[in-house]
């Protein structure tokens, strides 16, 4: 025998809730909550507006604050270059008359050297009575046996007339010599005088070189 199926039971609930508020009245609290958020929404804005104005404005007096701190060092700068001027004048000038004696002094000789080596090589009673010599073009190359240095004459006596052709061939083999070449003989005088006149052409390595790099080696 089956059993009989129980009615459902309903649950009873407490008393409807029905919204009595007009319709006005909630229009009215809806539009002053939009307002409200209108409100804050344009406190924001201009609160960022001013916190941009705010930093932008300290921005620029800190900029302000760099250019004059900046304006004063290039001041102070300016006056101790001012206070230097003298020296700077005074250098110039010491560099300048360098240039100029390095330039004048290029071609400068050490004649003793020169006419030293020439007195070597010649016979016993020949010496040196003259010489009319003449430096150079100032050094360009780095060979200075390459380059023509003191070009002129040289005239040498004795009291006895000697052979010049060998007298020549010594000069020639001297360093420094590029070129040497007899060009006339006289006699004269009582007792009797020999001349001998060599014409001669020395490289640039007769130079002493002392100011090419404008000082004094």
């Amino acid at each position: 025998m089956m059993a009989a199926a129980s009615p459902p039971a309903y649950a009873l609930g407490g008393a409807p809730r029905v919204d009595l508020m007009p319709r006005t009245e909630t229009d009215r609290r809806q539009r002053h909550a939009l307002v409200r958020k209108w409100v804050w929404a344009i406190i924001a804005a201009v609160s960022a507006v001013a916190l941009a104005i705010a930093g932008g404005a300290w921005m620029q007096w800190s900029a302000q604050q760099r250019l004059a701190s900046a304006n004063a060092d290039t001041t102070v700068l300016l006056g101790e270059l001012a206070a230097l001027t003298d020296v700077r004048t005074t250098a110039a000038l010491e560099e300048e008359l360098t240039e100029f004696r390095s330039q004048a002094m290029a071609s400068d000789l050490a004649w003793p050297s020169l006419l030293g080596s020439v007195a070597s090589v010649l016979p016993d009673d020949v010496v040196i009575s003259g010489f009319d010599l003449t430096s150079g073009a100032i050094p360009v190359g780095e060979d200075p046996a390459g380059e023509v240095g003191v070009i002129g004459t040289m005239t040498f006596a004795t009291s006895t007339p000697v052979e010049i052709v060998p007298l020549i061939r010594s000069v020639r083999a001297l360093p420094g010599v590029i070129d040497a070449d007899g060009w006339e003989l006289t006699s004269e005088g009582d007792p009797r005088v020999y001349t001998y006149l060599l014409r001669t052409t020395f490289d640039q390595s007769v130079y002493t070189g002392d100011y090419a790099n404008g000082e004094e080696q």
